[in-house]
């Protein structure tokens, strides 16, 4: 009887490991972030740091959380919104305080304006469902003073992928 009892316990134990899918812990669901590179406009194939570079969504109090702020830069990652068909930046070139509000500084503003369509792609039982990005394009807002001299989209599309890709060029 005690044997049976054993057995039974190892059975049931067997069972319940058995029923575990190695899907139900989530590795790979992140939405993906649109991938930028800067480049220097007079030899396009050179990649060219952008000065204590700075970048804020249009109308928020904060910065970009994917990259240290105000670093020299040649490549970011940053997010597109997933509950709306589009997404306006402020990149800001050479960017010092003014004052205590995170985003005013001295640095030359340029915004931009991701337009895209979005979309969702299943990944797993875990992870559910990401954001996709379809269709991606951009509008630069023109000033006196444009740091931003061209934009080239490499795909535009972008999902699971392309997530390790550049996916813009930004030329200055």
């Amino acid at each position: 009887m005690v044997k049976l009892k054993g057995i039974g316990i190892i059975l049931v134990g067997l069972i319940l490991f058995l029923a575990c899918e190695k899907d139900d812990i989530c590795v790979d669901g992140d939405t993906p972030l649109l991938v930028i590179r800067f480049y220097d406009i007079n030899d396009t194939t050179v990649l060219k740091k952008v000065p204590k570079l700075r970048v804020f969504g249009v109308g928020k109090d904060i910065t970009v959380n994917t990259f240290t702020d105000r670093t020299d830069l040649d490549s970011i990652n940053i997010p597109l919104r997933i509950t709306e068909n589009s997404t306006s930046f402020n990149f800001v070139l050479n960017s010092a305080d003014t004052s205590s509000t995170d985003t005013t500084d001295t640095g030359n503003l340029d915004e931009i304006t991701f337009n895209y369509g979005l979309s969702d792609e299943y990944v797993s039982r875990a992870c559910g469902f990401i954001a996709t990005y379809n269709g991606v394009s951009e509008t630069l807002t023109p000033d006196t003073d444009n740091w931003i001299k061209r934009i080239e989209f490499i795909t535009t599309d972008i999902n699971l992928e392309t997530i390790n890709t550049a996916h813009v060029k930004i030329y200055h």
